[in-house]
């Protein structure tokens, strides 16, 4: 599972060390609007428009990949197989340990870490925890830099790539054959869907919001059902509004338990 969703078991395949176009700043601004008028163009065809840049040897490529460090064209996952050793274990944990709650991820992308975690639920026959999957499915927001400053010339919002709507997400679920009554969508701005998500209790919280807002929203609207001994996993920790956001939520409600680091990437720790 964790191989398909990421893509490394087709790692070999041209097609595999290329990546979505999208905005970078450092780019010319010439080359700049030549590469979006063209995305736009290919897009509008019901195309899209890749590029290489990836050029280092397949043992690299795989390095890459393993740590999630790239951004795969057709991967299902881009967080990379150690950080979904990491959710497997986190998952696996709470089984072992009767934790009670379900398991949610805040920014989802194309789905990949939500099926793995049905996967991992169903190949222990788990029957009672749902999954859920929260996301605005149209992309970050604009940056907010008035309420929140740490996200002041943020860019996410103009990457159109990760704008992947519910439909596409459900119908990877469908590929595995992992799309049921347990897997529930909550579609739309984390301000507006998590404060009253009907989630009871969680075991396994995951943020991938990238941003401060996206993080801090996330996190203040859910920490308080992760029952104790659950995870929280940080999937951008190593961006520093996200660690910010995290820091100043620990702080202000006084946590202390360990941040454990993931890949260099991502972090995690366990409710005491």
């Amino acid at each position: 599972m964790k191989r398909c969703l990421t893509d490394s078991i087709f790692i070999d395949h041209p097609l595999a060390h290329v990546e979505p176009f999208r905005p970078d700043p450092r780019r010319r601004a010439g080359k700049q609007f030549v590469g979006s008028a063209l995305a736009a163009l290919a897009g509008a065809g019901g195309f899209g428009l890749v590029e290489v840049r990836d050029r280092n040897t397949e043992e690299e490529r795989r390095a890459a990949r393993a740590r999630g460090a790239d951004w795969p064209l057709r991967a299902h996952s881009m967080i990379g197989l150690k950080r979904l050793d990491n959710l497997q274990y986190c998952l696996e944990t709470v089984l072992a340990d009767g934790v009670p709650g379900d398991f949610i991820e805040t920014g989802v992308w194309r789905g990949g870490a939500c099926i793995f975690a049905r996967a991992v639920l169903a190949a222990y026959g788990d029957m009672e925890r749902c999954v859920w999957v929260a996301d605005s499915f149209a992309g970050l927001p604009p940056p907010d830099a008035a309420a929140y400053p740490a996200d002041k010339g943020d860019k996410h919002h103009t990457y159109t790539n990760l704008a992947i709507s519910a439909a596409e997400v459900r119908k990877n679920f469908e590929r595995y054959g992992l799309l049921d009554d347990r897997v529930r969508f909550l579609e739309g701005w984390f301000k507006d869907t998590l404060p009253t998500a009907p989630i009871e209790r969680l075991a396994v919280l995951r943020l991938d919001g990238d941003m401060y807002e996206s993080t801090i929203q996330a996190i203040e609207a859910l920490y308080d059902k992760l029952s104790p001994g659950g995870f929280v996993i940080v999937d951008d920790y190593f961006l520093p509004p996200c660690a910010q956001a995290i820091h100043d939520f620990r702080a202000a409600r006084g946590i202390s338990d360990p941040i454990e680091d993931i890949d260099g990437i991502g972090s995690f720790w366990r409710r005491g």
